[in-house]
């Protein structure tokens, strides 16, 4: 294999991240016409769950690329009806120069790859959302080292090492994929959850040998307002992933004192930033208050999707 893949947010050197970061800004403020940069190029998409952002930001990219996107519903590939994902991948790679898969188990885009000869990226699994956490970098990057409207020369990521993330809700896949890169890019990250609703421990086992090298710190917390003080970003998902519809009533009685509302932003700093990867049920893991509020930059880190998602499909395709 000659390829490189994107299934985890740790596939990636701490390089590598830097480059797509880079990429992705001279995306959105660059001059330089990228209408040709995969000209010719084909882009499969399967998705086994519903997608809005995911869907919409890598089809646009591609169109704005100079490539093509295909959509393949999981309900109309031959693996509904039994085809191996194995030959699915043997077949796709045939026809395409790269996958993106939204899976419904994880297991499933790490066999696809295996048996791929085209780049696989991972849209998401029930354990990582690696191109939304690479996405929500890039926000803070933006927001905080205030890069815009010019292209740097030279990201300053040393300066993400001074701020503080925490996360607060379900551990779920962005918490994991949060782990990884904060990890990676030695940030400090507060993953804030129930008890029983932690992130996986082989993830923050993973983190944790990585932050020991970059010094980044990787906390686990179960009391959302000590765990805010001194935020800079406040990130919240829902807190009934999909595929976990049945626990929904139970989840909002456990999770109902890890609302990101205007009581709980009171114990940080009027600077800090809500981040949230949408889509929200409002009134749950955030109030309109909040979302809609001043804080608030979800809209602008939706918006990066679709650069973040440029910068990966160039890095892997081309």
């Amino acid at each position: 294999m000659n390829h490189k893949n994107l299934i985890s947010v740790s596939d990636f050197s701490l390089q590598e991240i830097v480059n797509i970061l880079k990429s992705a800004f001279k995306m959105k403020y660059g001059k330089k016409k990228i209408t040709s940069l995969l000209e010719g190029k084909t882009l499969a998409m399967i998705f086994q769950k519903p997608s809005t952002r995911t869907r919409v930001s890598f089809e646009v990219a591609m169109f704005q690329l100079g490539g093509h996107a295909i959509f393949l519903s999981g309900q109309e590939l031959q693996l509904k009806r039994g085809e191996t994902v194995a030959d699915t991948s043997r077949t796709l790679s045939r026809y395409v120069d790269a996958v993106m898969i939204r899976a419904n188990r994880h297991q499933d885009i790490v066999e696809f790859a295996k048996y791929s000869s085209v780049p696989v990226i991972n849209g998401l699994s029930d354990l990582e959302h690696p191109c939304q956490v690479l996405g929500d970098v890039f926000t803070i990057l933006e927001k905080k080292l205030e890069i815009k409207p010019s292209v740097p020369e030279k990201l300053q990521i040393e300066k993400l090492k001074d701020l503080k993330v925490v996360f607060v809700g379900d551990g779920n896949n962005i918490s994991n994929s949060l782990m990884l890169l904060c990890s990676i890019l030695g940030m400090n990250l507060v993953v804030c959850t129930p008890s029983g609703y932690e992130p996986d421990k082989n993830i923050y086992s993973k983190a944790i040998e990585i932050s020991k090298l970059t010094k980044a710190k990787i906390e686990l917390s179960n009391d959302p307002q000590t765990a805010v003080v001194d935020a800079d970003f406040i990130y919240t998902d829902v807190w009934t992933s999909m595929g976990k519809e049945e626990e929904r009533e139970r989840r909002k009685q456990v999770f109902r004192t890890y609302q990101i509302n205007k009581e709980l932003l009171q114990k940080t700093n009027k600077d800090t930033k809500i981040l949230h990867c949408l889509p929200a049920v409002r009134g749950e893991e955030v109030t309109d208050e909040v979302i809609d509020g001043p804080q608030s930059i979800v809209f602008d880190q939706a918006e990066n999707r679709l650069h973040i998602q440029k910068a990966i499909l160039l890095y892997l395709m081309k």
